[in-house]
């Protein structure tokens, strides 16, 4: 059976998805599709809108195989340690291929890049740091750099999802065996748009938007249900919704009752940032209105939720270090009739503990992802279920849910 590797966030999961799904399974021509899908925090520093049962149940109706999850040490990062979580858990499932959306640039141009950063590595970063622009993203400076030694540079820096793209391709080079490597253009809206647009194909970022600034669920647009499989859309209909402000109240108090030292203790709080956040706290009335004060030309907006995650779960510099050496577990949220031969046939040379549920006796190797699941839960105390403990991975008798309408 050929696998092959999508890695997904899918908060929530809409038709845009489903397309790239299809895709991954046509281009790789694989026999199962594996999903590497973030839990209940994400990469851009924020909770996801639905649990990770309920995107895993989405991701399982709209064609993966298998769902495994992204551990929150990884899921919350930057693009390298991102994909050094995902492609590492892929290779640890023997996966033999992986399959990315990108705005721009086909899989050669990806290795192309990769290989050239893996060639020139130490001159690259010794130019970043001569050149290194606080007011700028990290991004726009990597490929201002990089002008200087490939002019005509094969995939645009620009975007996010390229940015993931080229990490994925560049952590799979380290292997001694990479897997295949599949870039699927990006089709619909752009990534970070806010408006819903006619068709299909809306950004997660606008449905997320429409849904949380609902003021009752029977609301919803018809243009939010167009922009979704249906199941997808009867799940973020029926269960609880979180955002940011939901953990709003936690994140001040969690500021406001640590002293300095403590909060230089929490991962990635450096640089003297501690300070502008214990100044802005009891000015900020909203999350989104204590970002705004705290960041400036030296701190992105999406680094800032980054830290902010970090001191919501109390994820601790030294613990985090051990944490992303490497993924300790396969964590399995769910699959189908043909994901269930894969593990069964491959269980035995997967590189990793396959754990179909946690339990006191493994918890040892889930132990941030425990409390970050607990902590979810306080978003919708009462409405949110237990997130780890003694959950059964999801097995659907069904390789597809529905119609794909994409």
């Amino acid at each position: 059976m050929k696998s092959c590797g999508v890695v997904v966030e899918y908060n929530p999961l809409h038709n845009g998805h489903v397309y790239h799904l299809k895709k991954a399974r046509e281009v790789s021509g694989a026999d199962i599709i594996i999903a590497i899908m973030s839990g209940n925090f994400l990469q851009r520093g924020e909770p996801a809108i639905v649990d990770k049962w309920s995107r895993a149940q989405m991701a399982l109706a709209a064609g993966a195989d298998i769902v495994i999850e992204l551990p929150v040490a990884f899921s919350t990062q930057p693009a390298d340690y991102f994909a050094k979580g995902a492609v590492g858990l892929l290779h640890a499932l023997k996966c033999e291929a992986i399959c990315f959306g990108s705005e721009s640039g086909e899989s050669t141009d990806y290795q192309k890049l990769a290989q050239f950063l893996k060639q020139h590595t130490a001159t690259i970063n010794q130019r970043f740091k001569e050149n290194k622009d606080p007011g700028q993203t990290y991004a726009w400076q990597m490929e201002q750099v990089l002008k200087e030694f490939m002019p005509v540079q094969p995939v645009s820096l620009s975007t996010p999802n390229n940015i993931l793209g080229l990490a994925y391709t560049k952590e799979n080079l380290l292997y001694e065996k990479p897997m295949e490597l599949y870039a699927i253009k990006r089709v619909g809206s752009d990534y970070h748009d806010k408006e819903l647009i006619e068709g299909d194909f809306s950004s997660a970022t606008a449905i997320r938007e429409k849904l949380l600034s609902s003021k009752q669920k029977n609301a919803l647009v018809e243009k939010v249900k167009l922009s979704m499989p249906d199941l997808s859309f009867e799940l973020v209909a029926s269960d609880p919704l979180v955002s940011w402000e939901n953990y709003w109240p936690y994140l001040k108090y969690q500021i406001q009752v640590q002293p300095l030292e403590e909060l230089r203790n929490v991962y990635q709080v450096t640089e003297g940032i501690e300070y502008r956040l214990k100044a802005y706290i009891q000015e900020a009335e909203s999350f989104e209105q204590f970002i705004s004060l705290v960041k400036n030309k030296r701190v992105s907006w999406t680094r800032l939720q980054r830290i902010c995650v970090y001191i919501l779960l109390q994820l601790k510099k030294e613990e985090m270090v051990d944490e992303l050496k490497n993924p300790k577990a396969i964590h399995l949220l769910g699959f189908n009739p043909i994901g269930r031969n894969y593990l069964k046939e491959m269980k035995n040379v997967f590189s990793l503990p396959l754990m179909a549920n946690v339990t006191k006796k493994n918890k040892n190797l889930w132990t941030l992802d425990i409390k970050a699941g607990k902590i979810y839960q306080m978003g919708q105390m009462g409405l949110i279920k237990e997130q780890d403990y003694y959950r059964q991975p999801l097995k659907v008798d069904f390789e597809k849910a529905y119609e794909n309408k994409a």
